[in-house]
């Protein structure tokens, strides 16, 4: 810059162009403001969430009873929800779940933990599969040899929730209340009405008479063979329920099937007379039956613990052991890529497994399945990290929950021992694909129609825009034959049967983990601490600790997935749906039927 151009006199500013500077600068720092004081609040809010998380231990008074509230939804592992603090006008603005980690860790820590003198179990109904159900009814069993007492009270009574709570040495309700007490059904919906009504050909390719993940697409009603499996499982699952109420209630089956017979939606006088209860009451009286059981006259001396709270003052057992159990947790519909909201990729799986077994501290895995299968090309995948995980020279031990079907049998079966629950569902050794064809669909309902060019003779086979041929068919078929040889042989392999052994129990038909025992598709019957101690056992490990894969989430991190493009749209159904989002899951499985499937049922709905 010159000196002239120093001196050189500046041009007056105008009015207008004055008024527009201070206008549109007024603007940008009113924005850049509101961002900057957004982000700070932003930053001062988590890091008041996080300080209240972390000092607001909870201390357990003396005389302590803990209390068993298990209406929302039981997963494997769930994530604390840190608004629980707030009361309940802003937690029901985040769905927290109960985790079944949680749940067993604080009914086995009440058992020897002085301060907690019994259980108050409150529940009317029980978000949970038979499966964790029974895992539940369990550990209450095994709370009460230590000699405490559990008590339950409920207006009215689920079937589930009686199932548990038929465990107390008090069994209460209130005297206009109900108790569900019917049988057990299965229910399947079926699509094939709404497919003709919409013109869409559903094309399905299987193998497997009992593969019956299909039947929802091409017919109205169960086959014979469907039939027939679902019976079976469903009064094997039955019969579990009823034989663990008896041993609790000290009546015998045969009283529990003539009550369920005759249609008992209880009431509390006949619930008396048949002895499933044995009293009726207010809830303002159980507080005196609480206060004499912990031997204290005063309202204010009864102290009632949460399991939210309850699951802040569990101590961890400090442990400096060098070897390691890695308790992995598979859950969800099998798929390839990572896992998210009630999803099993194969991508994180193989990350985990891998991660486990190239440790030199972990020397045994429990594998923890709850899948109904999925994806067969992920499902291999995941078999595959198994077998290097062995080949490591590391026990896997793998403990079945409520599902361990089809894709999620096919990961299982290459352990060295399966422990199953007695009503888990597996099984369903059947592999399937799905195409549909709207061609029908598009030009009768919308008049639209679809013409192509190909370089080959089958370039747009497999499409959805026409159906398969003949010739494609019988190729795809090929296909799925091949695979379902695959699954056979691997079960086979790792269950040291015959391969024509396992064909015979195979043909997709899913089996209660009772049933599966008696063929040899498990090893054992029992829980996920029943696995841990087998793992030990196999590992020769008398001192170790446990290592969970994946590290349970944080609240934020689970919430950012949450709210984060499909996971989030699945979330909102899912709540909105309640219990008839496995009506929404069916449909919405013609979406994701691509490729090769290993999958069971997923529109089983318990009644």
């Amino acid at each position: 810059m010159s000196n002239e151009d120093i001196f050189k006199p500046k041009k007056k500013e105008t009015g207008a162009k004055k008024f527009w500077r201070i206008v549109f600068g007024t603007m940008v720092g009113f924005f850049l403001s509101c961002i900057i004081v957004s982000i700070l609040s932003m930053l001062m809010f988590a890091a008041m969430i996080a300080s209240v998380g972390s000092t607001n231990t909870v201390t357990v008074k003396d005389n302590s009873i803990l209390k068993l509230d298990l209406q929302k939804p039981i997963q494997e592992q769930a994530v604390d929800n840190p608004f629980e603090m707030f009361g309940d006008e802003f937690s029901q603005y985040y769905q927290s779940t109960i985790g079944l980690d949680d749940i067993l860790a604080c009914i086995k820590y009440a058992a020897k933990d002085p301060k907690i003198k019994g259980i108050y179990i409150n529940t009317g109904s029980v978000g949970a599969a038979p499966a964790t159900l029974k895992e539940v009814h369990d550990a209450l069993v095994e709370f009460k040899e230590s000699g405490k007492f559990i008590y339950a009270y409920a207006d009215s009574y689920t079937q589930g929730a009686y199932y548990l709570s038929s465990v107390a040495d008090q069994v209460t309700m209130s005297s206009t209340g109900v108790i569900e007490f019917k049988g057990m059904a299965l229910q399947v919906m079926f699509y094939k009405g709404l497919l003709d009504k919409l013109d869409i050909d559903m094309q399905v390719i299987r193998h497997g008479k009992f593969k019956s993940a299909v039947e929802p697409y091409l017919m109205d009603k169960m086959s014979e063979a469907n039939r027939e499996q679902m019976t079976l499982l469903a009064s094997t699952l039955w019969n579990t329920m009823v034989d663990d109420i008896a041993a609790s209630r000290q009546l015998s089956a045969e009283t529990l099937n003539k009550i369920a017979d005759e249609m008992f939606l209880g009431t509390p006088k006949k619930a008396l007379e048949s002895k499933l209860i044995d009293k009726t009451c207010y809830k303002s009286e159980v507080a005196q039956d609480l206060k004499k059981l912990v031997n204290v006259t005063e309202d204010k001396d009864l102290n009632l613990t949460n399991l939210a709270d309850y699951r802040k003052a569990v101590k961890a057992e400090t442990n400096t052991a060098k070897d390691e159990i890695a308790v992995i947790y598979a859950v969800g519909q099998i798929t390839g890529g990572k896992s998210g909201n009630d999803i099993m990729g194969s991508e994180t799986m193989v990350k985990l497994i891998r991660e486990a077994y190239t440790s030199e501290n972990v020397k045994a895995i429990v594998l923890r399945v709850n899948s109904p299968g999925g994806d067969g090309t992920a499902s291999d995948i995941i078999w595959n990290e198994i077998e290097q995980a062995k080949k490591a020279g590391k026990v896997v031990v793998t403990s079945m929950g409520d599902y361990a079907a089809s894709g999620g049998y096919y990961i299982s079966c290459n352990s060295n021992y399966i422990i199953a629950q007695p009503n888990t569902l597996t099984g369903s050794i059947g592999v399937f694909g799905l195409i549909p064809s709207f061609q029908k669909a598009l030009k009768n309902k919308l008049g639209v129609t679809i013409d192509a060019v190909t370089t080959n003779k089958h370039s747009d086979a497999a499409g959805t825009m026409r159906p398969l041929n003949a010739e494609e068919t019988a190729v795809f078929q090929e296909f799925i034959d091949e695979f379902y040889g695959v699954f056979t042989q691997r079960v086979a392999d790792g269950r040291g049967m015959e391969q024509s052994a396992v064909d015979e129990i195979g043909q997709g038909r899913v089996w209660a983990g009772a049933d599966a025992l008696k063929i040899g598709l498990v090893d054992a019957l029992g829980n996920i601490d029943d696995a841990i101690a087998k793992a030990a056992e196999m590992a020769k490990l008398d001192n170790y600790k446990i290592t969970y894969y994946p590290k349970k989430q944080d609240f934020w991190t689970k919430l950012m997935e949450k709210t984060s493009g499909d996971n989030n749209v699945q979330a909102i159904i899912k709540q909105e749906l309640g219990d008839q989002y496995y009506i929404y899951q069916g449909l919405n499985q013609l979406k994701k039927a691509e490729g090769i499937q290993a999958l069971m049922p997923l529109q089983i709905q318990f009644e």
